[in-house]
């Protein structure tokens, strides 16, 4: 059940609304569950913390991106 808290929607702005939340359930019906979607690698974000940063002190900002 959908209810409507505040505002005054029109009835193509609630079924709008209703069409999202229906696929987002048939969606998630049909992963399995325990599922998970696979991340490229190039999207991880250990991957770029692969080292430990350098300590601080003078300068050290600059030497945080760049590996050297």
């Amino acid at each position: 059940m959908i209810k409507v808290v505040r505002g005054n929607p029109t009835p193509e702005e609630l079924a709008a609304a209703l069409a999202v939340v229906q696929a987002r359930a048939a969606a998630a019906a049909t992963t399995p569950p325990g599922a998970t979607q696979e991340r490229p690698a190039w999207s991880d974000p250990s991957r770029v913390a692969q080292r430990r940063l350098p300590p601080p002190g003078p300068r050290s900002w600059a030497r945080t991106f760049w590996p050297g």
